[in-house]
């Protein structure tokens, strides 16, 4: 295993047998946001990005939170004060930061999977649907909450919200800031699986194990073209797909695969 120097106590993160664990760690506040904890998982998310050693990155939260998303607290204070940037600086600053957390873990070239220990709300809730599966315990919460502080939503959580329970479901989650439980959020398709809190970091790191050591090539392209369906033409992401499956044809991890199929033994994929 090896440790990742994020520049802060806010957030931890480690590279094991492939797969990059980053953990927002700010457990006193349910890890709620800090700038220091923001601006190192989109350092951190950059940087695990382009290692070719990382195949499969996992999110999480420490003592038995995944995320309570924006820090309310230091919000009012910050508010009390009147202290801050101007609109705009504010603004454009959160744009960057958005698309370097969220938007990065939607669209990196790398399976992503959210592994939500405890409570997820707000922006934290965002973090959870921008990854690509998301896991949970049976304890776990996960509410939108933007309405109980008169917030509008951030983060995507809006858009990723959207199309994965549909528009109805999602204005009503956002409108109510219901709180699901796991099963709810199972059942609605926000979450993958539920697993017990003893066998939970096992089975979550099974699975990111399974995706760190896959055909990293195939789960590139195949990201890609899942993505484009969401809001793609069907000819587009069709002329797309051909494109991906013959240059995947062409690749060394392909090749090996058919080899293993006929030889009926497991393949030994190495991303080329």
């Amino acid at each position: 295993m090896t440790a990742l120097d994020t520049g802060t106590e806010d957030l931890r993160a480690e590279i094991d047998d492939g797969v990059a664990v980053i953990t927002m760690n700010r457990p006193a506040r349910r890890n709620a946001f800090s700038p220091a904890m923001v601006s190192a998982l989109g350092a951190v998310l950059a940087q695990v990005e382009a290692d070719e050693a990382v195949g499969c990155v996992v999110l999480t939260g420490a003592g038995g939170a995944f995320c309570a998303g924006g820090d309310v607290k230091s919000m009012a204070a910050a508010s009390a004060d009147g202290a801050g940037r101007s609109l705009d600086a504010r603004i454009h600053r959160q744009r960057l930061n958005q698309r370097a957390t969220s938007g990065r873990l939607w669209s990196m070239p790398k399976p992503t999977i959210a592994a939500i220990g405890g409570p997820a709300a707000g922006a934290g809730l965002s973090l959870a649907l921008a990854c690509d599966l998301r896991y949970a315990v049976p304890e776990a919460v996960l509410t939108t909450a933007f309405a109980k502080v008169a917030f509008a939503g951030d983060y995507g959580g809006t858009w990723f919200l959207t199309r994965l329970v549909g528009s109805s479901k999602a204005k009503e989650l956002y409108y109510f800031s219901e709180r699901l439980t796991a099963e709810d959020a199972q059942r609605l398709g926000i979450v993958n699986a539920i697993f017990p809190p003893a066998d939970f970091e096992r089975e979550v790191m099974e699975r990111a194990r399974r995706l760190a050591h896959g055909p990293s090539i195939a789960y590139r392209y195949m990201k890609e073209n899942l993505n484009r369906a969401v809001s793609g033409e069907l000819g587009e992401c069709m002329d797309l797909e051909v494109t991906h499956h013959a240059h995947t044809g062409l690749t060394e991890d392909h090749r090996e695969a058919a080899r293993a199929f006929t030889e009926k033994r497991e393949p030994h994929f190495h991303g080329r």
